[in-house]
């Protein structure tokens, strides 16, 4: 059985950086096992979960400011364990856009959390409309919806909240 890591990585956008990531983390006999990466602004922020032995985790951690130094970038390293599914949750994709504006994310978190809704996953995006130019948000979360909820109330719900803030909304189950 191996142990898993979250590590979080925030440093400035340059070519390599996952090579050498991924190479530092082989050389400790660490594995990738679910992972997210982006260019934000001029920084590139790294999401991952690795899962290895005790002593490489270990050895891994005590090195860390070393990794931070030869990186480039900032580590935030924490140990986790797998968490157990949530019992019967059905996983339901939302996707949202509209012109942007602050609080459309505040808002559609505290619509599920307040109905005990889980988010699973969410990306965002800010655009440019084509032609226009206005400035345009995109939403994509998973949610993972517990089997006592009624989901036609719940999209009905869901589609009244963002038709009220002016979001195109959508409900739908995952595939």
């Amino acid at each position: 059985m191996s142990d898993q890591l979250v590590i979080s990585a925030l440093g400035q956008d340059r070519p390599g950086i996952v090579d050498e990531l991924s190479n530092i983390l082989l050389g400790h006999d660490l594995n990738i096992e679910d992972s997210r990466m982006s260019v934000l602004g001029g920084e590139f922020a790294i999401l991952l979960l690795v899962s290895g032995a005790s002593e490489s985790i270990e050895k891994f951690i005590t090195q860390s400011a070393d990794l931070e130094e030869a990186l480039q970038m900032k580590l935030l390293i924490k140990p986790t364990q797998e968490q157990p599914q949530q019992t019967g949750a059905v996983p339901y994709h939302v996707e949202v856009v509209s012109i942007d504006h602050p609080g459309i994310v505040h808002r559609l978190a505290g619509f599920f959390s307040s109905r005990k809704i889980n988010i699973v996953d969410l990306e965002t995006e800010r655009y440019a409309a084509a032609h226009t130019g206005t400035p345009m948000f995109a939403l994509n979360m998973t949610i993972g919806v517990p089997p006592n909820q009624p989901i036609s109330k719940l999209r009905d719900e869901f589609i009244s909240m963002c038709d009220e803030l002016n979001l195109d909304a959508r409900i739908s189950a995952a595939t």
